[in-house]
């Protein structure tokens, strides 16, 4: 080292300045680091995103059909009188009131065959059942 003081005070600061220079370098690179990792972070949901998109618009649209195919009713015609009774009175009616309906006599044979071909109009999904016993056209 050198002699002389002015030197000497000349070199002390620029080993102060250099250090200091060092330490800001090393906090700018450290702050590098996380941008650049926090920005691949950032790239990769944003590729995400336009994946998902692209994959959106390439599902093909539901085709809608005008009207829901409908089950088709037994050809017998008991079950289109028993159908045109429903249409007719446009509420829920259990087999008893259906007999009277359709001018049958009140008997346990013709109240069990009603009782019957209802069931199986649910069974096809014509009618429903909305309690034990009492039956009702399907809402459209």
């Amino acid at each position: 080292m050198s002699d002389n003081p002015q030197i000497r005070d000349v070199l002390a600061y620029l080993e102060a300045r250099e250090a200091e220079l060092s330490e800001q370098a090393g906090q700018f690179r450290a702050s590098i680091e996380d941008l650049t990792a926090r920005l691949g972070e950032l790239d990769a949901e944003t590729e995400n995103l336009r994946i998902t998109r692209k994959t959106l618009l390439n599902i093909p649209a539901p085709e809608l059909a005008d009207d829901p195919p409908r089950p088709e009713a037994p050809d017998h015609p008991a079950y289109q009188q028993i159908l045109a009774a429903f249409t007719d009175t446009g509420h829920p009616m259990r087999a008893r009131d259906l007999c009277e309906a359709l001018d049958l006599p009140i008997l346990p044979k013709n109240t069990e065959g009603i009782r019957s071909k209802l069931k199986r109009l649910v069974t096809r999904g014509i009618l429903t059942e909305p309690e034990p016993g009492l039956f009702a056209q399907l809402r459209t």
